[in-house]
């Protein structure tokens, strides 16, 4: 799990940081860049950068603003993913990189799709983490219900518990030693001792502030705007509540040339280690038009 830490600054003069995996040997293609979910970090891919980097491609592991050891917004509102998709280009050009694949997870699949209509020439290729242009009710109302809280976690087995508590009807395999696992990545040592969730909890401010009640916007352009710039995949995990079938089916549709894999067993969001998605991310790579 070899890295080193990379800081940039944003538009608006956060700093930045991101874990950046050099490649192993001759280079394959363009850097990845992994963006990660609403809550989470750069710490979610820890597993799966080495083996990206072990095909040959710098991966660059980022920590959204707000999260990990990215700088904290002192604007609430700046927390959505026109923001987000300007930090990445941010990113992008203080690292003087052209063109990048990228891989989303939740949330990141929405920066990335944004990305698409800000920069698309950037794009090389896409990875879809159960993630799409319209989402289900069920798994946004499953998210509200715990974003922005701050749990007192006395030790890491209370934190291990609290991520199961929120997770585990997405990882019903998980024994206890993956929920340590899961933890580690999910919450970093408090000043006082006790352990903290590694984000901003005003990431909710504009989560909570949206109308229920208001009509979703069409993100469908931008799906089809990502789909024109290179290959794309979908991942979706087979029990999800946040994408479901009839979704999936709709952005076959929108994308007929999008690759899809599903992950038996494992809900939002997939680590994408599973054999199922790491056949279906190993194809999209070394493919030649994703390089």
């Amino acid at each position: 799990m070899s890295f080193t830490d990379l800081t940039w600054e944003s538009q608006d003069g956060l700093v930045l940081h991101a874990r950046d995996y050099a490649a192993s040997g001759p280079t394959s293609g363009p850097p990845v860049i992994c963006i990660h979910g609403l809550t989470r970090n750069a710490r979610d891919f820890e597993d799966l950068a080495p083996r990206i980097a072990a095909l040959g491609w710098r991966v660059l592991a980022v920590d959204v603003r707000g999260r990990g050891r990215s700088a904290r917004d002192p604007k609430p509102l700046n927390y959505h993913p026109g923001t987000y998709a300007m930090d990445i280009i941010a990113l992008l050009d203080a690292t003087g990189v052209e063109r990048a694949a990228f891989i989303g997870t939740s949330m990141g699949g929405i920066i990335a799709m944004v990305l698409a209509s800000i920069r698309p020439q950037a794009i090389a290729a896409t990875v879809l983490n159960d993630v799409g242009p319209e989402l289900s009710p069920v798994g946004l109302a499953r998210i509200g219900g715990y974003v922005g809280e701050t749990p007192t976690l006395a030790d890491w087995a209370a934190a291990a518990a609290y991520a199961k508590a929120i997770n585990g009807a997405a990882f019903p395999r998980y024994m206890d030693a993956d929920w340590t696992t899961f933890a580690r990545r999910l919450v970093d040592p408090a000043p006082d001792g006790t352990l903290a969730l590694a984000y901003d909890p005003a990431i909710a401010v504009p989560f909570k502030a949206a109308d229920p009640k208001a009509p979703p916007a069409d993100m469908y352009p931008l799906l089809r705007a990502l789909a024109a710039c290179g290959p794309l995949l979908l991942v979706r995990g087979a029990i999800s509540d946040l994408i479901d079938p009839a979704i999936v089916e709709r952005m076959r549709l929108a994308a007929p040339g999008m690759a899809y894999a599903e992950v038996p067993n494992v809900g939002h969001a997939p680590t994408l280690t599973e054999p199922e998605a790491w056949t279906a991310i190993e194809r999209l790579l070394v493919a030649p038009t994703g390089k």
